[in-house]
């Protein structure tokens, strides 16, 4: 089983580039964030003419989340149950026996801000319910844009963004908190190269300078992880014309 995320910062402006990663990567199942558009929009058609069913949770302008496959999603979820929230950052369903969640974690603007604390509120929320998710017995994949880089090496200038949004403590003890529910990070199950991100901002030529963050993550279920044959980042995309400032995450799964 090939599972995917991607955050293609608007599915209207990216679209031509993800029919093209479909084509080119066939995964079984792909979880979409910040589709920045709402349900009505979503371009149905062009994902189904594809091979692809979908599941999609949007808003108008911001956030949105999607999760598209070649099987039919089943017992689908939108939002994190018990969470109040009007932000579209959480789709779930089951594929192929697996649960497959898509998340779009909050940004957290600035440490101490009020939009950071929604996000550690969000993240304690987030763990409660897939601990609640571990427990059916069901192996579970959580794909997504988290914003956390979980490490100094997931950084491009640790020193320069050490205590700052996206790397601070309590984000790291967070992202933490959900795989000491029982969750493996399938990227770090192999030996991956030196300098390997996921976000590059748009300015700086931070992607020609590899100034980038990893802060895209497939997490699994230790059975998964234990079937996981491998994990990539494709740059391929962030080098495209008008690209999204995020790149795909892959993982494979054998039987």
């Amino acid at each position: 089983m090939k599972l995917a995320t991607w955050n293609v910062n608007s599915l209207k402006v990216r679209l031509p580039h993800l029919l093209e990663f479909l084509a080119r990567h066939s995964p079984d199942a792909m979880c979409l964030q910040e589709t920045k558009c709402e349900d009505a929009a979503f371009p149905a058609a062009a994902i189904e003419a594809a091979g692809y069913r979908w599941v999609h949770d949007g808003q108008k302008t911001y956030n949105g989340v999607a999760l598209v496959s070649r099987d039919e999603p089943r017992d689908v979820s939108r939002g994190i149950p018990g969470f109040a929230d009007l932000q579209k950052r959480v789709i779930a369903a089951e594929v192929a026996g697996v649960r497959v969640v898509s998340v779009y974690c909050p940004n957290g603007q600035s440490v101490g801000s009020d939009k950071y604390e929604y996000k550690l509120r969000w993240f304690a929320a987030l763990a409660s319910w897939l601990g609640d998710e571990l427990s059916a017995g069901k192996p579970v994949a959580v794909l997504g844009d988290y914003n956390v880089a979980p490490e100094d090496r997931d950084v491009h200038d640790p020193e320069a963004w050490r205590g700052q949004v996206l790397t601070s403590d309590a984000e790291r003890a967070a992202l933490r908190a959900i795989t000491a529910l029982g969750f493996i990070d399938a990227f770090r199950l192999f030996e991956q190269p030196e300098k390997s991100y996921s976000w590059w901002d748009y300015r700086m030529a931070a992607f020609r300078r590899n100034l980038g963050l990893r802060i895209d993550h497939i997490l699994l279920s230790t059975t998964l992880a234990g079937r996981c044959r491998s994990c990539m980042i494709d740059v391929e995309p962030r080098r495209l014309e008008r690209p999204s400032d995020h790149a795909p995450v892959i993982c494979d799964i054998g039987d």
